[in-house]
């Protein structure tokens, strides 16, 4: 199985997962996930298996999540998850898949738990602070 991110090239965070898997792993298959969308069945297949849910999930800050009401706590799960499929940028980035397993990888060192990689490791991230592996 190939190692695949769900990509907002356009976030810090995401471009420092890609770039750890990148140091660490292997080229991984990368999902712009603003051009591509979203899927019903794909969001809920990616949630169960990060043990998420739509309201976990659910990119708050530098998106509409708030103008749409969406952070209310009476709003559900299928209305977060419907409007996730008409505005891409309501789900949390990156979303990250490899063989050990699926995970929401905020803050970015998440992915190590992903990836073989050695506790200790150190790795610069782009905004120059240095991260370790667990």
């Amino acid at each position: 199985m190939s190692i695949v991110i769900h990509h907002n090239p356009g976030c810090g965070t995401s471009r420092n997962v890609l770039e750890i898997i990148r140091a660490f792993a292997e080229e991984p298959v990368v999902v712009e996930y603003l051009e591509t969308g979203w899927t019903r069945p794909q969001l809920q297949a990616l949630f169960a298996a990060a043990d998420l849910t739509p309201r976990t999930a659910l990119r708050v800050s530098k998106s509409p999540a708030e103008e749409l009401g969406l952070t209310d706590p009476s709003v559900s799960d299928e209305a977060i998850l419907d409007a996730m499929l008409k505005h891409p940028v309501l789900v949390n980035r990156p979303i990250v898949c490899t063989p050990k397993g699926v995970a929401l990888c905020r803050p970015s060192e998440a992915v190590f738990a992903l990836l073989d990689v050695a506790s200790g490791t150190h790795y610069t991230k782009e905004d120059g602070e240095v991260i370790v592996a667990p």
